[in-house]
């Protein structure tokens, strides 16, 4: 085990920050308890796992494996801690009070664009749900055990996605459409990892080129992979509602409206976006919720 010590003098708080890196509560490959964060991830470096929990007036960063130093040295990034919370501007008085009352949310970044590509495509145009059941299911199966204490399962690699052919995909809640857009993604893991180096711009036009990845996911990759500050997954089925809720007093938009009511924030959009959903508010629902389907069952 390998540890490093971050002085943090801002507030941060690790749920709202790392939040996004989880999948769900299943989950194989992070955990939050009461000793904070794992995570498992492969580094460029190799495989390896890391703990992060608030320790005597900082971040205490604890890692397992043969990229322990490389997570080590990408902890401040993780963190959020090069990111600036206070230069945010909230014109509308709720965002302003989230942004008061929730000064340790942080914008941080991974650097692991395929593991976060990965999770993403599985989540395109299904419930939240069904897709970090199908997600829980394919690391289990295809992954491997990841250094250290935690029990935590470590994501398959690109190369094992890659050879996965759709129909043993099909049984663990993935149609073939997102197993073929995986495979494409996968294939191309060398060109996904360079937009780590790369302007928001350039590495949202690269995403964008794996036919089948679109402004939804490429948006969701650069908000948890790169740090993007002004990324908005336009397409999502419940945001749109949910920002035109909080800012308009309004239970239904078109992604037109979510985009107008954004725009005080452009070039913090995703920090907006982020206080919202940190609200735990949602929109009116209206009927019944749809059934999660089991494609095994189709």
């Amino acid at each position: 085990m390998k540890t490093r010590h971050l002085p943090v003098a801002a507030p941060i708080h690790l749920g709202l920050t790392l939040g996004p890196c989880r999948r769900g509560r299943r989950d194989p490959a992070t955990r939050f308890d009461d000793d904070g964060f794992w995570r498992a991830t492969r580094t460029p470096a190799g495989p390896a796992t890391e703990r992060v929990s608030l320790r005597d007036g900082g971040v205490l960063v604890e890692a397992w494996g043969s990229g322990a130093n490389w997570l080590l040295e990408a902890a401040p990034a993780l963190l959020g801690l090069d990111d600036e919370p206070e230069a945010f501007y909230a014109a509308h008085p709720v965002i302003r009070d989230l942004h008061r009352r929730l000064p340790g949310l942080r914008l941080g970044r991974t650097g692991a664009v395929v593991e976060a590509l990965f999770p993403s495509i599985i989540e395109q145009k299904v419930s939240g749900k069904e897709a970090w059941l199908a997600y829980a299911a394919i690391v289990r199966r295809y992954g491997e055990p990841a250094p250290g204490p935690a029990r935590l399962t470590l994501p398959p690699s690109p190369e094992r996605l890659a050879g996965i052919p759709s129909y043993d995909l099909h049984p663990l809640g993935v149609e073939r459409r997102r197993a073929e857009t995986l495979r494409r993604a996968c294939r191309a893991a060398r060109r996904m990892e360079e937009i780590t180096s790369m302007s928001f711009e350039d590495a949202h036009r690269r995403l964008r080129a794996i036919p089948g990845v679109g402004v939804w996911t490429a948006a969701e990759v650069a908000r948890v992979a790169l740090g993007d500050p002004d990324a908005v997954s336009i397409g999502d089925y419940h945001l749109k509602n949910q920002v035109a809720w909080i800012l308009a007093g309004e239970p239904r938009a078109t992604d037109e409206r979510m985009l107008e009511l954004l725009e005080p924030y452009r070039g913090q959009r995703a920090r907006a976006i982020r206080l919202i959903e940190a609200s735990g508010v949602t929109a009116p629902r209206y009927g019944p919720r749809k059934p999660i389907r089991r494609l095994r069952e189709i």
